[in-house]
């Protein structure tokens, strides 16, 4: 018997095209797509007939965190206390659930941006991506970080979030934390050598620690053209926290190719980003469905400051033509709830097609997989997914995916 599989659907996603097109016929054998809408069909075939649908390429999240969250601790808001509460066996067993959940709701390529717990050294996010690749779990790609780069009382230092008094967690290189341009060199090394494809640094303050105030710039800039060499000689992405602007200037000058939030960023920063083709990821929903009431009461007035100037920040970005790729920064928003992120964007401005665009080809720019993943195409790995209705008309239908297939196997079928 062939090991081909023929999706049948009223309708597909032409990303490049920004067309829906009808009906849709797509022809999978192994790991891959071979066709889509050929006039003929392979003799032996295992036929799939998903109906009234609209076939989508597998959404991307390029900014989540599945070591915190999900399942032991309220939803919307990390357990300040899990750095010292949860061991790092729990913890991973922990991201399995939150893993599982983000596939099934039709993510399946997920950056995990920088663990921020002791886990002497161990890099948590590295082995959930092996257990995944070898079948052991369900989950989506991931590309892991390892350890946030962050200088003491930074905004990733965990013991910024727990506020533990001096030696109660001490912390070096192998867990994120470095100062200098030596230091920081050595724990970009380390991530890489232990498994990560992308570096995260924390590049300002942020909004729900009780490190430096969100607008304040973390490193100086030496450390971070050390970080972006280190990184890019290795042929590894920068991703870097910045929620302020001269931050998110100072990286931009350095060679990151990612901001995160960008929260503050001004007009010339946003140009700036155009300029450099520097991508953004704006996790812009999370500024209207954090659960904030649960963080102190410090935190809480940072966020009634930033977060309506973050909201008035992202449709600026989109005018000017910024890259934008999807990301949620979950658990910020519970896992699973990912394309809540997708209607978000178009309510600051995209089109549907753009917010599809940002989740798919623009997200497989960024991670440099764009000729394998975000489009429906020949050639390309055969993530597909299924939502009922037309995304391009209506976004919302994102939010209820009832068919999720990744590297050609079927993972969800309602």
């Amino acid at each position: 018997m062939s090991d081909a599989i023929v999706l049948r659907a009223h309708r597909w996603v032409d990303i490049d095209a920004g067309l829906v097109r009808s009906p849709a016929v797509i022809v999978v054998e192994g790991n891959r797509i071979v066709a889509v809408c050929p006039t003929e069909l392979p003799a032996t075939a295992t036929e799939v007939d998903l109906g009234d649908v609209t076939l989508l390429p597998g959404l991307m999240d390029m900014e989540l965190n599945l070591l915190i969250g999900g399942p032991g601790g309220p939803d919307g808001l990390p357990n300040p206390m899990h750095g010292v509460q949860d061991d790092p066996v729990y913890r991973t067993l922990r991201a399995t659930v939150n893993a599982r959940a983000t596939l099934l709701a039709g993510f399946t390529t997920v950056r995990n941006l920088g663990l921020m717990v002791k886990t002497g050294g161990y890099m948590l996010d590295v082995a959930l991506q092996r257990a995944i690749d070898q079948g052991w779990l369900e989950g989506p790609r991931i590309i892991p970080a390892g350890h946030a780069v962050t200088p003491y009382g930074g905004h990733l230092d965990p013991t910024v979030f727990q506020r533990l008094a001096p030696g109660i967690m001490p912390l070096g290189v192998a867990e994120g934390i470095a100062n200098g341009v030596g230091e920081v060199r050595a724990c970009v090394r380390y991530q890489i050598r232990h498994g990560a494809k992308v570096i995260k640094v924390s590049a300002s303050g942020g909004v729900m620690s009780h490190s430096t105030s969100p607008g304040s710039q973390q490193y100086s800039d030496e450390e971070f053209e050390a970080i972006t060499d280190e990184a890019h000689r290795a042929g590894i992405r920068v991703a870097a926290h910045a929620v302020g602007d001269s931050a998110v200037q100072a990286c931009i000058r350095a060679g990151v190719d990612c901001i995160e939030h960008g929260f503050l960023a001004t007009p010339e920063s946003i140009q700036m980003m155009v300029d450099h083709g520097t991508f953004l990821v704006s996790t812009t929903y999370l500024t209207e469905a954090m659960a904030i009431e649960r963080a102190a009461p410090e935190l809480q007035k940072k966020a009634a400051e930033i977060f309506p100037r973050a909201k008035a920040m992202l449709p600026k970005a989109i005018a000017a033509g910024v890259k934008i790729a999807c990301g949620t920064d979950a658990p910020a928003i519970p896992h699973g709830q990912n394309a809540r992120e997708l209607v978000a964007l178009v309510d600051r401005g995209m089109t549907p097609i753009q917010a599809l665009r940002a989740a798919t080809v623009t997200s497989a720019e960024l991670i440099q997989m764009d000729d394998e993943l975000g489009r429906l195409a020949a050639g390309y790995l055969a993530d597909v997914i299924a939502v009922p209705g037309d995304p391009s008309e209506d976004i919302t239908t994102t939010q209820d995916v009832l068919f999720v297939m990744k590297e050609g196997r079927i993972y969800k079928h309602v």
